[in-house]
């Protein structure tokens, strides 16, 4: 086997709607549930016309996951049942740890220009479903920003680059999460551990994961990375701009129903009839 990752899977984004009617695109989610361990689910979203988005994800709760949004372009208001409040904007990035249960809404502000970015959902495993909710809120300040030979940027929001760390700490799914951008015919290595699930997706351009650059993958279209210490990319006459996410995986079973993650459908149902009975909240 060689040292560079292959692609095992391209994944490509279904168009469709969440929350109070945001439109968006799910690159992957439910159906492709343990595909991906740990992650579970990521959209991206990206528009110019705020009626594709400020209707919202109003008041619903989450447990037994961490849900990460970091943003690209405007602005989101995020608020939650124990009085948390605040204001995420271009190049933030806030992971939230829902573990026990946590009620929340976010509200994308109506903003000149354009609202874009992701929203990542990562499991936890059972020893981890019931801690402790917390947020750890990054704003675009504190993300460091690797510059490469060859004007290759990457922005390190968690793990480590060439020795950077990201600012996002003590995530038990030890991940990497990196927003890649290159200029045309550019190249990148970046080491991965080899035993982790390892995703891209590109959002800008087209870019090649492989030596003989037989087919690229292009903006919309995600690639799972089979085994391998290192994932290689290389741009031609396109420049390319892309998120590389990586983390250790679970192994455990899922029962999953909307916003909440678990591991036995018992588990789940005792965590919708605690909702139910306004017991949810720990």
């Amino acid at each position: 086997m060689g040292l560079n990752r292959k692609i095992s899977r391209v994944i490509h984004g279904v168009p469709t709607t969440d929350g109070a009617g945001v439109r968006l695109t799910r690159i992957f989610g439910y159906y492709e549930q343990g595909m991906l361990d740990p992650f579970l689910m990521l959209d991206y979203f990206g528009t110019d016309h705020p009626e594709d988005y400020v209707s919202g994800f109003p008041s619903h709760p989450h447990r037994g996951i961490e849900t990460v949004t970091y943003l690209l372009d405007g602005k989101i208001e995020h608020s939650d049942n124990m009085g948390n409040s605040g204001v995420i904007g271009k190049g933030d990035m806030q992971w939230m740890t829902a573990g026990s249960g946590i009620i929340h809404q976010e509200m994308p502000q109506k903003t000149e220009g354009r609202l874009a970015g992701f929203q990542l959902w990562v499991n936890l495993p059972a020893s981890g479903k019931m801690i402790a909710p917390r947020y750890q809120d990054i704003p675009a300040s504190r993300v460091p920003v690797v510059n490469l030979p060859g004007g290759v940027n990457v922005k390190v929001l968690a793990g480590n680059f060439g020795g950077i760390r990201g600012p996002v700490e003590n995530i038990l799914a030890d991940p990497d999460y990196f927003d890649v951008e290159m200029p045309a015919n550019s190249e990148l290595v970046t080491p991965v551990n080899e035993d982790y699930t390892v995703f891209a997706y590109l959002y800008k351009g087209s870019v090649y994961f492989d030596e003989s650059r037989s087919e690229s993958v292009r903006a919309g279209q995600g690639a799972l990375f089979g085994k391998g210490p290192q994932v290689k990319a290389f741009t031609s006459s396109s420049r390319a701009r892309f998120i590389l996410i990586a983390g250790k995986p679970i192994g455990e079973p899922i029962a999953w129903r909307g916003p909440i993650v678990m591991n036995t459908e018992a588990e789940l149902n005792l965590a919708f009839k605690e909702l139910r009975e306004e017991k949810f909240i720990k």
